[in-house]
């Protein structure tokens, strides 16, 4: 039951917190449903065993078995993983292989309050905002990334790292609210868009 419980609380205190940091950027509802499935008994019963405190039990379940059951599960529900945006190839030469497709930036946006929140969870007092960032180019050249969203990603990291998270907050705000902004003007349609009915 000790395990459970701190397995719980950890994953309860990580969604606090990127819940924290998409409000801050206007995700409210990403903010809200983030993460849920870690709650399904695929993925809680799995954390809950191999809970270690201080980094991911989805490595220590992939060091027993060869693979982990619980990431499997996650990745293909959160859209916040780059992990997610995969699917075959459309090129010839490339027929059957699975390759990485670019990330919307709301997502992008999600999976940087992730990486905070995690890097917070398991440094503790030893995060800094550089934290996220030396996580993500420790691992960087392993990924199976599409380059405009490693692009995109490394470039908040790196801001953040450099600029602080409240005005790294306020790019990403300022970024998606002209995208949102641009994206309803086109949904009006032309004709609405210069004040005139249809």
């Amino acid at each position: 039951m000790g395990k459970a419980w701190d397995h719980f609380k950890t994953i309860s205190y990580h969604k606090y917190l990127v819940a924290k940091g998409c409000f801050q950027v206007g995700l409210y509802r990403q903010g809200i449903l983030h993460d849920l499935s870690k709650y399904s008994p695929s993925e809680f019963m799995v954390g809950a065993r191999f809970y270690q405190g201080n980094r991911s039990p989805n490595n220590a379940e992939r060091e027993e078995k060869g693979f982990s059951a619980a990431w499997m599960h996650h990745k293909g529900r959160n859209k916040h993983h780059f992990e997610y945006w995969t699917d075959y190839s459309s090129k010839p030469e490339e027929r059957g292989s699975v390759v990485p497709v670019p990330m919307p930036d709301r997502y992008i946006a999600e999976m940087v309050m992730d990486r905070i929140a995690a890097s917070k969870v398991y440094k503790g007092k030893e995060y800094t905002d550089a934290s996220p960032l030396e996580y993500y180019l420790q691992g960087k050249a392993r990924k199976n990334i599409h380059p405009q969203t490693a692009r995109k990603l490394e470039g908040m990291l790196r801001m953040l790292a450099e600029e602080g998270e409240k005005r790294t907050f306020a790019r990403i705000r300022q970024k998606l609210s002209v995208r949102r902004t641009h994206q309803s003007m086109w949904k009006k349609g032309p004709a609405q868009k210069r004040g005139k009915s249809i």
